[in-house]
């Protein structure tokens, strides 16, 4: 069982790190949809009959950070319980 003030502080770094990622993904989409999307339409790169551009920042962008989320879950987030701690419950059947 974690202590509550273990709790908060594993919740607040669970919502930095997404935030983080969220950034991360925001960033990627935006670098790669108008920085190879910036240009003649005529003068686009193909990727499996996708303008490169579309391909990097929608198709491949999805499973990059999908992936990235799995592992980041895996191995920074932890399970908190919701409700009161044993202790606490303890301690509230002694005062009663």
């Amino acid at each position: 069982v974690i202590p509550m003030s273990k709790a908060f502080k594993q919740a607040d770094r669970e919502a930095y790190i997404t935030l983080g990622l969220y950034v991360f993904f925001f960033l990627w989409w935006t670098l790669f949809a108008f920085g190879l999307g910036n240009g003649d339409p005529e003068e686009y790169n193909y990727v499996f009959g996708l303008p490169a551009w579309f391909f990097y920042s929608c198709v491949a962008g999805y499973p990059v950070v999908t992936l990235l989320l799995w592992v980041v879950v895996r191995k920074f987030f932890a399970d908190i319980p919701l409700d009161a701690s044993q202790e606490e419950k303890e301690d509230e059947e002694k005062s009663a």
